[in-house]
C-alpha cells in the first residue's frame, strides 16, 4: 500500500518517537540519566552499550526505508533536535558531581551526534553511525566498568570525594586514560573515526549544524578530562589512600577494552569494508522509493 506524504508523516512520528525514547535523543532523554545512575552497573552497561543501539538500528532498518518521504519532510526538525541534544547534554555534563551521571550525559551527547549522522543521509554519515555505534559501546562499557571498580572499593562515585587514585592504582589510571581518550575522539583511538565521519556527514548536510555539532569534541574533552583529573590525579585523601589496583579479571576486561580502542583507531578498514555494502544498499533502496 502506497502512503502519501501526509500519511507518511504520521507514520514517521509514530516510529520516530518510540525510537528516540529508546536511543535517547532530546527531548525524549529524561529517563536516561536517572536510570544509568541508579541501576546496577551491569544493567547500566547493558543499557548503554547494547540496548540503546536498538533504537538506532530501528531508525536505520525500519524508519528510513518504510517512510522515505516522511523522513524527507521532517529531516530538518530531527537534525535540529539532535544538535540541540548534543549541546544541551554537554553543558549539563559540566555541572555533574557524580561521575556515573556525567558519563550518562556524555552518552546522550554522543547519541545525538549519531542521530544527526543518520539523518544527514550520506554515505559518510551512515558509515560513521556504524563505526560509532561499536566504538561508543566499547567506550561507555569501559567507563562504567572503571566507575564500578571505584564504587565497589570506595562506595562512592562522587567526584569531589575522590582524588589521587593514580598514585595508588597506576594500572587503573592508565587504562582509564585510554578509555577517556577514546571517548573524546583522540586521533588514533576508535572514537575519532566515527566522530570524524559523522561530523563530515552533518557538515555536508548543513555547514552551521556541522559547526555547532563539532562543539561536542571540545566540550567532551573538557568535562571528561576534568573528571579524570579530579578522580585520578592530585593527592590522595583519607578515603582513597587505601585503594587497591586492578587485578585478575579486572585486568583482562580493561586490557581487552583498551586493545580494541587502539586497534580500531589505528586500523578501522575491516569495519568500514564490512559496513560499506549495507550502507550503499540502504541509500539506493531509499532513493528508489523517492527520497531525493
Amino acid at each position: 500500500m502506497n502512503l502519501d506524504s501526509y500519511q507518511q508523516g504520521w507514520v514517521f512520528w509514530a516510529f520516530f518517537i518510540a525510537f528516540a525514547i529508546k536511543m535517547p535523543i532530546f527531548p525524549f532523554h529524561t529517563w536516561q540519566p536517572d536510570t544509568y545512575t541508579e541501576a546496577p552497573t551491569t544493567g547500566t552497561m547493558l543499557l548503554s552499550g547494547i540496548m540503546l543501539k536498538m533504537g538506532i538500528y530501528g531508525v536505520i532498518r525500519w524508519l528510513l526505508p518504510i517512510v522515505p518521504q516522511g523522513v524527507n519532510d521532517w529531516i530538518c526538525v530531527v537534525m535540529i533536535l539532535s544538535v540541540i541534544g548534543i549541546i544541551y547534554a554537554s553543558l549539563i555534563a559540566f555541572t555533574q558531581k557524580d561521575a556515573k551521571r556525567l558519563v550518562a550525559y556524555s552518552s546522550i551527547a554522543h547519541v545525538g551526534l549519531i542521530a544527526a549522522g543518520i539523518f544527514a543521509m550520506s554515505t559518510q554519515g551512515l558509515q560513521g553511525v556504524m563505526v560509532q555505534m561499536l566504538s561508543h559501546g566499547i567506550n561507555v562499557i569501559g567507563l562504567f566498568f572503571v566507575l564500578d571498580i571505584i564504587s565497589s572499593r570506595l562506595k562512592t562515585n562522587k567526584i569531589e570525594e575522590l582524588g589521587g587514585l593514580a598514585k595508588v592504582a597506576p594500572k587503573l589510571a592508565i587504562t582509564f586514560l585510554i578509555i577517556v581518550l577514546g571517548t573524546v575522539a583522540l586521533p588514533g583511538t576508535n572514537g575519532f573515526i566515527g566522530e570524524f565521519l559523522l561530523l563530515y556527514g552533518v557538515y555536508n548536510y548543513n555547514m552551521w549544524l556541522g559547526i555547532v555539532a563539532g562543539l561536542t569534541i571540545i566540550f567532551g574533552a573538557v568535562y571528561m578530562l576534568r573528571m579524570y583529573q579530579k578522580v585520578m590525579l592530585g593527592t590522595t585523601n583519607d578515603l582513597t589512600i587505601g585503594f587497591t589496583d586492578i587485578k585478575g579479571t579486572e585486568k583482562i576486561v580493561l586490557y581487552s577494552i583498551c586493545a580494541l580502542i587502539i586497534v580500531m583507531g589505528v586500523y578501522p578498514k575491516p569495519i568500514m569494508n564490512l559496513s560499506e555494502a549495507s550502507v550503499q544498499h540502504l541509500l539506493e533502496q531509499i532513493k528508489l522509493k523517492g527520497l531525493n
